[in-house]
């Protein structure tokens, strides 16, 4: 073999030593490719994977019944034992309420002047969270009154803060005009009164000879009441009262004194 022989020999050796050597490094890039590829499509995935998580954390909207209100939480079930106010605190004032329900804000102007024991154990009662999640749990719709009444958190009819007081301020007609706010009370005028109060919706005539005390009236929010009473009573079957249909709670009562 000459030495031109010999050399031809060693460059085909040394070339195909440097093909397999770029195939070799080609498949290594094609790899690493397909790893990358790999990875990325991993961290989507893992991406989805917690927006769908998440999505699905999400709470949904939450129902509302047919007055529009969403549901009520539920009832704390107690009552208090608390000391009645002197009604020193609210004479010659006037007070705004404004009560938080599950179905929106209803404002109340309330009156210390003419009923100043009645406005001064409702700012208490206020002030005291009395009213957290309170339900009004009772409606009446009948040709002679509608009302709304609430003011008890046991949810029952038969809570009360722990004390009583007398009858003020009771129309000598017995008529109770829309939109007045008005204790609800026992057979005992002079010592029923407590935490329950109802909202007039319509013209009212209740022909108790010891009334029943006017404390305020409603100024913003009676077309939340007038929808809990279209609502009528739970269970239906033509009851004119008892529960509301639509339920209906205070959630917390805010009152302000106005100022001159």
């Amino acid at each position: 073999m000459t030495k031109a022989q010999e050399r031809a020999r060693a460059r085909r050796r040394y070339e195909k030593v440097q093909a397999k050597q770029a195939r070799k490094a080609a498949d290594a890039a094609r790899f690493r490719r397909v790893l990358a590829v790999l990875g990325v499509v991993a961290v989507v995935a893992a991406g989805l994977a917690v927006l769908g998580f998440k999505l699905s954390k999400v709470d949904p909207a939450p129902a509302v019944n047919a007055a529009g209100c969403q549901a009520p939480p539920r009832s704390l079930g107690t009552g208090a034992q608390l000391t009645l106010p002197d009604k020193a605190s609210a004479e010659g004032k006037t007070f705004t309420a404004v009560l938080t329900t599950n179905c929106g804000d209803i404002t109340m102007e309330l009156d210390g002047t003419k009923a100043p024991q009645a406005v001064a154990s409702f700012v208490q009662l206020a002030n005291e969270n009395y009213w957290l999640n309170a339900p009004c749990h009772r409606v009446v719709r009948s040709t002679a009154m509608t009302v709304l009444q609430c003011g008890d958190p046991t949810g029952t009819g038969q809570g009360g803060p722990g004390y009583g007081f007398g009858v003020e301020n009771p129309p000598a007609d017995g008529t109770y005009e829309r939109g007045t706010v008005a204790m609800a009370r026992t057979s005992d005028p002079q010592q029923g009164n407590g935490g329950q109060f109802f909202i007039v919706d319509a013209k009212t005539s209740l022909p108790d000879p010891n009334g029943y005390t006017v404390f305020g009236k409603v100024v913003a929010g009676l077309d939340i009441v007038d929808r809990i009473v279209a609502e009528g009573v739970a269970g239906g079957n033509g009851a004119t009262d008892g529960a509301p249909a639509a339920p209906i709670s205070i959630l917390r009562v805010a009152v302000t004194e106005k100022k001159a």
